[in-house]
Protein backbone atom coordinates (compact mmCIF):
# COMPACT_ATOMS: atom_id res chain seq x y z
CA UNK A 1 0.00 0.00 0.00
CA UNK A 2 1.54 3.63 -0.79
CA UNK A 3 2.34 5.63 2.46
CA UNK A 4 -0.84 7.67 4.16
CA UNK A 5 -1.00 11.22 4.69
CA UNK A 6 -0.73 10.05 8.66
CA UNK A 7 2.53 8.22 8.25
CA UNK A 8 4.19 11.08 6.40
CA UNK A 9 3.08 13.81 8.61
CA UNK A 10 3.90 11.60 11.70
CA UNK A 11 7.71 12.44 10.49
CA UNK A 12 7.15 15.86 8.94
CA UNK A 13 5.87 18.88 10.28
CA UNK A 14 4.26 21.76 8.78
CA UNK A 15 6.57 24.11 8.46
CA UNK A 16 6.54 28.04 8.07
CA UNK A 17 8.14 30.85 9.28
CA UNK A 18 6.14 34.26 9.40
CA UNK A 19 4.90 36.53 12.08
CA UNK A 20 1.52 35.95 14.45
CA UNK A 21 -1.41 36.61 12.69
CA UNK A 22 -3.62 39.67 14.61
CA UNK A 23 -6.87 38.18 16.71
CA UNK A 24 -8.92 40.61 14.13
CA UNK A 25 -11.97 39.88 11.41
CA UNK A 26 -10.04 37.31 9.48
CA UNK A 27 -12.54 34.73 10.27
CA UNK A 28 -15.72 37.31 8.74
CA UNK A 29 -14.14 37.58 5.47
CA UNK A 30 -14.43 34.17 4.61
CA UNK A 31 -17.14 32.87 2.46
CA UNK A 32 -20.42 31.68 3.68
CA UNK A 33 -19.82 28.93 0.48
CA UNK A 34 -17.09 27.10 0.52
CA UNK A 35 -14.98 27.43 -2.42
CA UNK A 36 -13.21 24.00 -3.84
CA UNK A 37 -10.22 23.20 -1.50
CA UNK A 38 -7.36 20.96 -1.97
CA UNK A 39 -5.27 18.56 0.95
CA UNK A 40 -1.84 19.33 1.58
CA UNK A 41 -0.90 15.59 1.27
CA UNK A 42 -1.48 15.62 -2.72
CA UNK A 43 1.19 18.30 -3.11
CA UNK A 44 3.65 16.52 -0.61
CA UNK A 45 3.32 13.82 -3.13
CA UNK A 46 3.67 15.56 -6.04
CA UNK A 47 6.61 17.47 -4.56
CA UNK A 48 8.41 13.96 -3.20
CA UNK A 49 8.49 12.96 -6.91
CA UNK A 50 10.54 15.76 -8.41
CA UNK A 51 13.27 15.28 -5.01
CA UNK A 52 11.37 18.64 -3.31
CA UNK A 53 9.66 19.20 0.29
CA UNK A 54 6.79 20.73 0.76
CA UNK A 55 7.56 21.22 4.13
CA UNK A 56 10.85 23.20 2.93
CA UNK A 57 9.67 26.81 2.25
CA UNK A 58 5.66 27.44 3.02
CA UNK A 59 5.60 30.36 0.86
CA UNK A 60 7.67 28.98 -2.03
CA UNK A 61 4.81 26.27 -1.94
CA UNK A 62 1.92 27.75 -1.23
CA UNK A 63 3.03 30.40 -4.22
CA UNK A 64 2.70 27.29 -6.36
CA UNK A 65 -0.56 26.67 -4.86
CA UNK A 66 -2.33 29.62 -5.44
CA UNK A 67 -1.05 29.84 -9.32
CA UNK A 68 -3.40 26.77 -9.88
CA UNK A 69 -6.76 29.23 -8.51
CA UNK A 70 -7.21 26.63 -5.85
CA UNK A 71 -8.72 29.18 -3.50
CA UNK A 72 -8.96 26.99 0.03
CA UNK A 73 -6.18 24.97 1.66
CA UNK A 74 -6.41 22.01 3.40
CA UNK A 75 -3.50 21.30 5.83
CA UNK A 76 -3.09 18.76 8.32
CA UNK A 77 -1.62 19.93 11.96
CA UNK A 78 -0.28 17.99 14.70
CA UNK A 79 0.60 21.04 17.10
CA UNK A 80 -1.09 24.62 17.47
CA UNK A 81 1.64 26.48 17.16
CA UNK A 82 1.75 25.06 14.17
CA UNK A 83 -0.99 27.04 13.22
CA UNK A 84 0.01 30.74 14.44
CA UNK A 85 3.49 29.88 11.36
CA UNK A 86 0.96 29.20 8.70
CA UNK A 87 -1.89 32.21 9.18
CA UNK A 88 0.12 35.17 7.90
CA UNK A 89 1.08 32.92 4.80
CA UNK A 90 -2.27 32.14 3.99
CA UNK A 91 -3.98 35.48 4.40
CA UNK A 92 -0.55 36.78 2.32
CA UNK A 93 -1.50 34.50 -0.88
CA UNK A 94 -5.42 34.55 -0.06
CA UNK A 95 -6.29 31.31 0.24
CA UNK A 96 -8.85 30.55 3.03
CA UNK A 97 -8.87 27.59 5.60
CA UNK A 98 -12.13 26.02 5.99
CA UNK A 99 -10.91 23.00 6.66
CA UNK A 100 -8.20 21.13 8.36
CA UNK A 101 -6.61 17.24 9.05
CA UNK A 102 -5.81 16.48 12.55
CA UNK A 103 -3.92 13.49 13.97
CA UNK A 104 -5.45 11.43 17.16
CA UNK A 105 -5.61 8.05 18.74
CA UNK A 106 -8.13 7.10 20.30
CA UNK A 107 -8.91 3.83 20.92
CA UNK A 108 -6.89 3.93 24.30
CA UNK A 109 -7.92 5.73 27.26
CA UNK A 110 -4.31 7.68 28.21
CA UNK A 111 -3.58 8.61 24.82
CA UNK A 112 -6.90 9.85 23.63
CA UNK A 113 -7.03 12.44 26.71
CA UNK A 114 -4.03 13.61 25.35
CA UNK A 115 -5.31 13.79 21.80
CA UNK A 116 -8.52 15.40 22.68
CA UNK A 117 -6.19 18.09 24.62
CA UNK A 118 -4.40 18.66 21.38
CA UNK A 119 -7.11 19.02 19.21
CA UNK A 120 -8.97 21.25 21.11
CA UNK A 121 -5.75 23.88 21.37
CA UNK A 122 -5.56 23.22 17.15
CA UNK A 123 -8.89 24.19 17.46
CA UNK A 124 -8.94 27.29 19.74
CA UNK A 125 -5.63 28.36 17.20
CA UNK A 126 -8.11 28.18 14.16
CA UNK A 127 -10.21 30.87 15.07
CA UNK A 128 -9.14 34.01 13.42
CA UNK A 129 -8.92 31.64 10.21
CA UNK A 130 -13.03 30.82 10.34
CA UNK A 131 -12.21 27.14 10.03
CA UNK A 132 -15.40 25.00 10.23
CA UNK A 133 -14.33 21.21 9.79
CA UNK A 134 -11.76 19.50 11.54
CA UNK A 135 -11.29 15.92 10.21
CA UNK A 136 -9.24 13.13 12.36
CA UNK A 137 -8.63 9.23 11.21
CA UNK A 138 -7.49 7.73 14.16
CA UNK A 139 -4.51 5.90 14.21
CA UNK A 140 -5.07 2.16 13.86
CA UNK A 141 -2.72 -0.42 16.39
CA UNK A 142 0.22 0.52 14.10
CA UNK A 143 0.42 1.67 10.44
CA UNK A 144 0.99 -1.18 8.77
CA UNK A 145 -0.21 -4.34 10.90
CA UNK A 146 -2.62 -6.69 10.11
CA UNK A 147 -3.72 -6.54 13.78
CA UNK A 148 -7.59 -5.19 14.48
CA UNK A 149 -9.06 -2.86 17.62
CA UNK A 150 -10.40 -4.88 20.24
CA UNK A 151 -13.95 -4.49 20.47
CA UNK A 152 -13.61 -2.94 23.96
CA UNK A 153 -11.22 -0.53 22.14
CA UNK A 154 -13.73 0.01 19.40
CA UNK A 155 -16.31 1.10 21.97
CA UNK A 156 -13.09 3.45 23.94
CA UNK A 157 -12.78 5.31 20.57
CA UNK A 158 -16.28 5.70 19.28
CA UNK A 159 -16.79 7.42 23.20
CA UNK A 160 -13.75 9.80 22.33
CA UNK A 161 -14.84 10.71 18.81
CA UNK A 162 -17.93 11.49 20.33
CA UNK A 163 -16.48 13.68 23.16
CA UNK A 164 -14.35 15.58 20.45
CA UNK A 165 -16.78 16.29 18.42
CA UNK A 166 -19.14 17.81 21.58
CA UNK A 167 -16.30 19.86 22.28
CA UNK A 168 -15.75 21.21 18.76
CA UNK A 169 -19.62 21.90 18.28
CA UNK A 170 -19.07 24.09 21.44
CA UNK A 171 -16.45 26.02 19.14
CA UNK A 172 -18.76 26.40 15.70
CA UNK A 173 -16.80 23.68 14.47
CA UNK A 174 -17.90 20.04 12.76
CA UNK A 175 -15.66 16.72 13.25
CA UNK A 176 -15.70 14.60 10.63
CA UNK A 177 -14.49 11.52 10.48
CA UNK A 178 -12.43 10.21 7.80
CA UNK A 179 -11.14 6.48 6.93
CA UNK A 180 -7.78 4.64 5.22
CA UNK A 181 -8.57 1.39 4.09
CA UNK A 182 -8.09 0.21 7.45
CA UNK A 183 -11.11 0.86 9.17
CA UNK A 184 -12.88 -1.34 6.13
CA UNK A 185 -11.39 -4.66 7.25
CA UNK A 186 -13.46 -6.98 9.10
CA UNK A 187 -16.83 -6.33 7.62
CA UNK A 188 -15.70 -2.73 8.59
CA UNK A 189 -16.61 -3.21 11.66
CA UNK A 190 -14.66 -0.22 12.78
CA UNK A 191 -15.87 2.57 9.57
CA UNK A 192 -19.35 0.63 10.74
CA UNK A 193 -19.00 1.40 14.72
CA UNK A 194 -17.89 4.91 15.03
CA UNK A 195 -20.69 6.25 12.62
CA UNK A 196 -23.33 3.57 14.60
CA UNK A 197 -21.43 4.69 18.47
CA UNK A 198 -22.04 8.20 17.86
CA UNK A 199 -23.88 10.93 17.65
CA UNK A 200 -24.68 12.79 14.12
CA UNK A 201 -24.65 15.85 15.75
CA UNK A 202 -21.53 16.10 17.23
CA UNK A 203 -19.78 13.17 14.59
CA UNK A 204 -20.33 14.31 10.65
CA UNK A 205 -18.22 11.86 7.56
CA UNK A 206 -15.84 13.20 5.70
CA UNK A 207 -15.79 10.54 2.86
CA UNK A 208 -12.32 9.58 1.43
CA UNK A 209 -13.89 8.09 -1.26
CA UNK A 210 -11.23 6.26 -3.29
CA UNK A 211 -10.10 4.87 0.35
CA UNK A 212 -13.36 3.78 1.05
CA UNK A 213 -13.49 2.17 -2.86
CA UNK A 214 -10.28 0.64 -2.50
CA UNK A 215 -10.66 -0.94 1.33
CA UNK A 216 -13.51 -2.94 0.05
CA UNK A 217 -11.68 -4.27 -2.61
CA UNK A 218 -12.25 -1.71 -5.72
CA UNK A 219 -15.92 -2.16 -5.07
CA UNK A 220 -18.03 0.94 -6.24
CA UNK A 221 -21.41 -1.51 -4.72
CA UNK A 222 -19.94 -0.64 -1.15
CA UNK A 223 -19.14 2.94 -1.99
CA UNK A 224 -22.46 3.69 -2.69
CA UNK A 225 -24.14 1.44 -0.32
CA UNK A 226 -21.79 3.78 2.20
CA UNK A 227 -23.64 6.65 0.27
CA UNK A 228 -27.00 5.07 1.54
CA UNK A 229 -26.56 4.42 4.66
CA UNK A 230 -24.63 7.73 5.63
CA UNK A 231 -25.01 10.54 2.91
CA UNK A 232 -26.85 12.77 5.48
CA UNK A 233 -23.94 12.69 7.57
CA UNK A 234 -20.87 13.40 4.67
CA UNK A 235 -19.86 16.85 5.33
CA UNK A 236 -16.90 16.80 3.19
CA UNK A 237 -15.64 14.89 0.07
CA UNK A 238 -11.75 13.44 0.08
CA UNK A 239 -11.75 13.35 -4.21
CA UNK A 240 -9.24 11.01 -5.79
CA UNK A 241 -9.58 9.10 -9.17
CA UNK A 242 -7.59 6.17 -10.06
CA UNK A 243 -7.62 4.12 -13.31
CA UNK A 244 -7.17 0.29 -13.56
CA UNK A 245 -7.05 0.63 -9.53
CA UNK A 246 -3.79 3.09 -9.38
CA UNK A 247 -3.69 6.43 -8.45
CA UNK A 248 -4.02 9.03 -11.35
CA UNK A 249 -2.13 12.52 -12.13
CA UNK A 250 -5.39 14.25 -12.39
CA UNK A 251 -9.18 13.89 -11.37
CA UNK A 252 -11.22 12.89 -13.71
CA UNK A 253 -12.88 9.94 -15.37
CA UNK A 254 -11.94 6.07 -14.36
CA UNK A 255 -12.53 3.44 -12.04
CA UNK A 256 -15.16 5.34 -9.60
CA UNK A 257 -18.36 6.97 -11.36
CA UNK A 258 -18.24 10.37 -9.69
CA UNK A 259 -20.84 11.56 -11.70
CA UNK A 260 -23.56 8.93 -10.11
CA UNK A 261 -21.97 10.01 -6.92
CA UNK A 262 -22.51 13.60 -7.41
CA UNK A 263 -26.52 12.61 -8.30
CA UNK A 264 -26.68 10.71 -5.02
CA UNK A 265 -25.24 13.52 -2.80
CA UNK A 266 -27.79 15.71 -4.83
CA UNK A 267 -30.45 13.74 -4.42
CA UNK A 268 -29.88 13.71 -0.45
CA UNK A 269 -29.75 17.48 -1.05
CA UNK A 270 -26.06 17.10 0.63
CA UNK A 271 -23.70 20.02 0.13
CA UNK A 272 -20.12 18.63 0.93
CA UNK A 273 -16.96 20.91 1.50
CA UNK A 274 -15.19 19.72 -1.81
CA UNK A 275 -11.40 18.96 -1.04
CA UNK A 276 -9.04 17.67 -3.93
CA UNK A 277 -6.66 14.79 -2.66
CA UNK A 278 -5.23 13.62 -6.27
CA UNK A 279 -2.19 12.17 -4.77
CA UNK A 280 0.29 9.85 -6.80
CA UNK A 281 1.82 6.87 -6.06
CA UNK A 282 4.73 4.41 -7.41
CA UNK A 283 2.91 3.13 -10.31
CA UNK A 284 0.80 6.56 -11.07
CA UNK A 285 1.61 8.26 -14.63
CA UNK A 286 4.11 10.56 -14.93
CA UNK A 287 3.48 13.30 -17.62
CA UNK A 288 3.04 16.72 -15.62
CA UNK A 289 4.07 18.41 -12.55
CA UNK A 290 1.98 19.13 -9.34
CA UNK A 291 0.88 22.81 -10.45
CA UNK A 292 -0.20 21.68 -14.09
CA UNK A 293 -2.10 18.88 -12.38
CA UNK A 294 -4.39 20.57 -9.99
CA UNK A 295 -5.41 23.19 -12.63
CA UNK A 296 -7.18 20.47 -14.11
CA UNK A 297 -8.40 19.10 -11.01
CA UNK A 298 -9.94 22.34 -10.46
CA UNK A 299 -11.56 22.97 -13.91
CA UNK A 300 -12.67 19.01 -13.65
CA UNK A 301 -14.35 19.25 -10.09
CA UNK A 302 -16.60 22.87 -10.92
CA UNK A 303 -17.94 21.13 -13.58
CA UNK A 304 -18.58 17.74 -12.31
CA UNK A 305 -20.63 19.48 -9.34
CA UNK A 306 -21.97 22.11 -10.83
CA UNK A 307 -23.95 20.58 -13.25
CA UNK A 308 -25.50 18.21 -11.90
Amino acid sequence: MSQSRRQFLNTAAVAAGAAALSETAWAEKQPAVFPVSCNQYSWITFYAREGRDWSANQDISLTEFASTGIKAYEPAFNHAEEVTKLLPLLKKHQLVMPSVYVNTSLHQAGEASKSLESVLAIADALQPAGTKIIVTNPNPIKWGSEENKSDAELAEQAKNLDKLGAELKKRRMSLAYHTHDVELRAAAREFHHMLLATDPANVSLCLDVHWVYRGSGNSQVALFDIVKLYGKRIIELHLRQSKGGIWQETFGEGDIDYPKLARALNYLNVKPHLVLEQCLEKTSPKTMNGVEAHKIDLVYVNKLFNNI
